[in-house]
C-alpha cells in the first residue's frame, strides 16, 4: 500500500490558510521537476487568477492519464495493473469496501472520461488575434449548447455549481450520465470510460456554426480521484478546505499547484457524498500520497464496481442500454421536465403525461451468486432480468441490480433470479436519493 511521511500532510495543511492569495497562471508541465511537484502542492492555494486559468485554458499537458510514478509506486506495493494501466485491485478489496462505509477510501478513476465544452473563443492567443479579452467573454454559449443536448436545466446553474445530466437518444434511451461542472467559460463533464469517444463525436456532430463552442476529450491530460466515505469531511478538514464540506452536490472550487490547476467538488460519480479531485497528471503523486498519509485507503477498480453495484448506480452496457429509457432507470434528479425542447424530451414528456414507465431499476440481495442477463421470476412468470452482479465483503454477501416490471415486484418482495436463486427487492441509496419532479414546477 502507498503511503508519504506525515511531513508531506502536515506541510499541506499548512499551505492552506484561510486567507489565500492569487498564483500566477501555471506553466508548461515539462518545466517542473518531480521534486518541484511535490514541493509545490504542499504550497497549494487557492486562486481566483488560477481559476479563470483552469477553467479558461486547455490542458496541454504531456504525461500519460494516470502519473507514471505513481503506477510504478502502486506496482511495488503489489498491486495489480492492467494492460491499459489501470489498478485493478490492492489486495484489499474488503478494507476499502469497509472504509467505504465506516471511514475513507481514496479511488484513482483516471480512466474515466473528461469532456470539455469550452467557448470557442477562450484562449487568450485566439482572443489577442481576434481583439477579443477572454476574461470577460461570457461563455452562454455552452450553457445553452448542453441544455439542447442533454436532460438537465443547464440555464438554471451558474459558475461554481454542477448537476448531473443524462445523454440520451431521440427515443429516450439511456447513453450515459455526465457529472457535470460549470466553471467561467467552460463545462467539463465526467462520464463514464466506455463513452467517452462516442459523447464527444456526438457532441461534434451536432455543433452548428454559429455555435460557439468547442469540445475536447481532456482525459489523457487529466487525472481524477474521488474521496468517498463518511470520513471524507475530516480529510478535507485536515487539507483546510473544510468551506467544501456542506455545500451541496457539484459545488467547486479551483486551486493550484504551482500554478497547476487543480478542481476540487462536492460528491462524485456514484454518490452525493465525498469530494472529487480533477488534476494535471504532474501532480497526481503527490495528491495520492497526501491522501494516503491522511488515512485514506486505496481502492482499486474491482472493489469500485462492486461499490458501484451495492450503490444502485447505473452504468453504460449494463443498466443503461437501449432496452431501457432514462425514467425507468430512475434517474428524475437529472431530468428537466419544463426547461422546453431536447432530444429525447418529447418522448420523456409522454412516458410522464400517460404513465407510460413499464419497468423500474431495483437492487437486489440474492441468496447465492448470480450471472447478468439471469431472468428474474414471480410465481413462474418472467417480470424482468439481472443487469449487474456483485459479491460483498468476504464474499458473503450477493447483490444485483435488475430491472422488474411496475406492477410485478415491489420493496420487500421475493422474486426468483435464475433457476433458482432467491433474491429479495430493496432500495439503493444512489436511486433512493432521485425525486420525482412536478410538470408545473418552476425549473
Amino acid at each position: 500500500m502507498m503511503s508519504c511521511t506525515s511531513s508531506t500532510a502536515s506541510h499541506w495543511r499548512a499551505a492552506l490558510p484561510h486567507n489565500r492569495r492569487r498564483s500566477p497562471s501555471f506553466p508548461p508541465a515539462s518545466l517542473a521537476s518531480h521534486q518541484a511537484q511535490n514541493a509545490a502542492f504542499r504550497k497549494l492555494k487557492q486562486s481566483s487568477t488560477a481559476s479563470a486559468s483552469a477553467s479558461a485554458l486547455p490542458f496541454d499537458l504531456s504525461p500519460p492519464p494516470i502519473d507514471h510514478d505513481l503506477l510504478e509506486t502502486a506496482t511495488v506495493e503489489g498491486a495489480k495493473v492492467s494492460e491499459d494501466g489501470i489498478v485493478e485491485t490492492y489486495h484489499n478489496d474488503d478494507e476499502a469496501l469497509d472504509a467505504a462505509k465506516n471511514g475513507v477510501a481514496v479511488v484513482d478513476l483516471s480512466q474515466y472520461g473528461r469532456i470539455r465544452v469550452t467557448l470557442m473563443f477562450a484562449y487568450p492567443y485566439i482572443s489577442f488575434c481576434f481583439g477579443l479579452n477572454w476574461h470577460e467573454v461570457s461563455g452562454e454559449d455552452r450553457i445553452q449548447f448542453l441544455h439542447n443536448q442533454s436532460t438537465a436545466n443547464f440555464e438554471s446553474l451558474h459558475e461554481g455549481q454542477g448537476c448531473d445530466t443524462v445523454f440520451v437518444t431521440p427515443t429516450a434511451r439511456t447513453i450515459d450520465i455526465a457529472h457535470a461542472w460549470i466553471m467561467k467559460t467552460a463545462i467539463t463533464m465526467v462520464v463514464s470510460p466506455m463513452t467517452s469517444g462516442s459523447i464527444t463525436e456526438m457532441l461534434n456532430k451536432y455543433i452548428f456554426f454559429a455555435d460557439k463552442v468547442e469540445i475536447q476529450d481532456i482525459t489523457k491530460q487529466t487525472c481524477l480521484f474521488v474521496l468517498v466515505g463518511p470520513k471524507s469531511n475530516k480529510v478535507m478538514e485536515d487539507l483546510n478546505l473544510a468551506d467544501l464540506v456542506g455545500q451541496p452536490y457539484g459545488s467547486h472550487k479551483h486551486f493550484s499547484v504551482s500554478g497547476m490547476p487543480i478542481t476540487v467538488a462536492v460528491g462524485n460519480v456514484i454518490s452525493e457524498e465525498g469530494f472529487s479531485f480533477l488534476m494535471p497528471p504532474a501532480a497526481a503523486g503527490s495528491i495520492w500520497r497526501t491522501f494516503v498519509s491522511l488515512g485514506a485507503i486505496p481502492m482499486g477498480s474491482k472493489a469500485w464496481e462492486t461499490l458501484r453495484i451495492f450503490q444502485g448506480r447505473p452504468a453504460p452496457g449494463k443498466e443503461l442500454t437501449n432496452d431501457f429509457n432514462v425514467l425507468e432507470a430512475g434517474l428524475w434528479n437529472s431530468i428537466s421536465l419544463n426547461k422546453g425542447c431536447y432530444k429525447g424530451q418529447e418522448t420523456i414528456s409522454r412516458l410522464v403525461t400517460y404513465d407510460g414507465i413499464k419497468q423500474r431499476l431495483w437492487g437486489i440481495h440474492l441468496s447465492s451468486a448470480a450471472q447478468p442477463g439471469d431472468l428474474i421470476k414471480v410465481d413462474g412468470k418472467k417480470v424482468g432480468k439481472l443487469t449487474s452482479y456483485a459479491a460483498g465483503r468476504t464474499g458473503s454477501e450477493h447483490f444485483g441490480l435488475g430491472y422488474i416490471k411496475r406492477q410485478a415486484a415491489s420493496k420487500g418482495d421475493t422474486v426468483i433470479v435464475g433457476e433458482d436463486i432467491i433474491g429479495t427487492v430493496v432500495e439503493v441509496p444512489y436511486l433512493a436519493r432521485q425525486r420525482r419532479p412536478l410538470f408545473n414546477s418552476k425549473p
